[in-house]
């Protein structure tokens, strides 16, 4: 049965957050493959990511100018991850309490409550994403725009080669992984709570911070552990990402089961 029409939701009162460890982000990833093995997900992504790709590599390669902003462009999408992994979500919650799960009920989380504070979280999301690009590109201003214009012939000579393209390099570093950890400290709890629960966008927010930030070190060890499996799922050309993806999706649902009480 799909879920009652969205209704505005009061706000409420602060949700109790725990501790967790290394045992529990181990617990986290082996429910996300079981998850996955039972509910797969490979060709949803499939459908979403290779087309989004594709349409980025297309647009740099008939405008080079667009150059400087394709890697922070593909980075950038992770900010855009919990969004996207609504459904698995919805998925896992379902598993979870042993009543039906089938993909019927993917969208479920946009035709119900949860509807509204997930479009907030979402535009949350897009703004994030958006001043990304913009830091991105005053960066390339500031750097390797200085010694010429970036092209696809010589992009990485002019990256490694140049001392402004050095320091590129490590001030877009330094500056994404800002935005990668602001991001989780917004979104690692705050959407799957959405998706879990009668809340609002900003007692999502709150919770998801608060819950952060009492478990830095295990969630910094997660976001290493996440960061490797994405490397490792875009080698070689983002084919991995098929399974990557949705288990990580799944495994986040799991995860902040274990950092909020329920």
């Amino acid at each position: 049965m799909s879920r009652s029409p969205a209704a505005p939701m009061p706000m409420s009162a602060p949700h109790s957050v725990r501790r967790i460890t290394g045992a529990d982000l181990n617990w986290a990833l082996s429910q996300g493959w079981k998850d996955f093995n039972a509910k797969r997900g490979d060709i949803l992504v499939l459908a979403v990511l290779y087309p989004v790709l594709g349409l980025l590599t297309a647009v740099i390669a008939l405008n080079d100018r667009l150059l400087p902003v394709f890697f922070p462009l593909v980075a950038g999408l992770s900010v855009m991850g919990p969004a996207v992994a609504a459904g698995f979500y919805e998925i896992a919650r379902r598993r979870g309490l042993g009543i039906s799960s089938s993909w019927r009920y993917f969208f479920d989380p946009l035709r119900g409550r949860s509807r509204t504070p997930l479009v907030m979280l979402t535009l949350m999301s897009l703004a994030l994403f958006g001043a990304w690009i913009a830091a991105a590109w005053i960066i390339y201003q500031a750097t390797l725009a200085q010694v010429g214009p970036m092209t696809l012939a010589g992009g990485f000579d002019q990256l490694f080669s140049t001392p402004e393209g050095l320091n590129l390099v490590i001030i877009g570093n330094l500056v994404g992984a800002g935005f990668a950890v602001l991001t989780v400290f917004l979104t690692l709890v705050s959407f799957p709570m959405v998706v879990d629960r009668p809340v609002d966008a900003g007692t999502a927010v709150a919770t998801s911070v608060r819950a952060v930030s009492r478990n830095l070190p295990a969630v910094a060890s997660w976001g290493l552990r996440v960061a490797g499996l994405l490397v490792l799922g875009s080698l070689p050309f983002f084919i991995g990402l098929a399974v990557v993806l949705p288990v990580l999706g799944y495994a986040t649902w799991h995860l902040y089961t274990r950092l909020v009480e329920r």
